[in-house]
C-alpha cells in the first residue's frame, strides 16, 4: 500500500472523521483441494459513511442484458468488429476528490496505531470509489 502511495499521514480536520478498516483474509485452493494461494485484503467500513457528509454521490457501473444484446444486435447487423475487455479491480486506481481519513489496522505493526491517513487512492468498499 505505501509503495502504490494509496495514502499519505495526515492530521485529522476538526469536521472530519476517520474510517476504520478490517482486513479481509482468503484461501484460494487448487481443483486437488491443495492450497494455491493465501490472498489478503484492506477493506475501508465504507458503511460507516454518511451521504451528504462523508460523500456526495457514488459510482456504479452497471448495465442490463437487454442492453447488451442491444448492442450486440447493432453490431452484428453492422459488422462491427467487437472486443471484450474485462476490468475487475479499475475503481481501485481512481484517485479521490473528497478528503477520506482513514484510521489504520492495528494489524499492521510497522506503523504507530491510531494514526491517521489521508486516502489518495479508493479502497474496496468505499462510497467514493469510481472509473475515472
Amino acid at each position: 500500500m505505501e509503495s502504490n502511495q494509496i495514502w499519505e499521514t495526515a492530521f485529522l480536520p476538526k469536521n472530519k472523521t476517520a474510517i476504520s478498516c478490517k482486513w479481509v483474509f482468503k484461501i484460494k485452493y487448487k481443483v486437488d483441494v491443495t492450497i494455491e494461494m493465501y490472498k489478503a485484503r484492506l477493506v475501508i467500513k465504507g458503511y460507516t459513511q454518511i451521504e451528504g457528509i462523508d460523500y456526495l454521490e457514488t459510482f456504479s457501473p452497471v448495465t442490463k442484458m437487454t442492453i447488451i444484446r442491444l448492442f450486440l444486435s447493432i453490431a452484428s447487423t453492422y459488422n462491427w468488429e467487437l472486443k471484450q475487455l474485462d476490468i475487475n479491480n479499475a475503481f481501485l486506481h481512481g484517485e479521490l476528490k473528497e478528503d477520506v481519513h482513514m484510521v489504520i489496522s492495528p494489524r499492521l505493526t510497522s506503523i504507530q496505531l491510531r494514526q491517521i491517513y489521508k486516502l489518495k487512492q479508493a479502497l474496496y468498499a468505499l462510497k467514493q470509489a469510481n472509473m475515472e
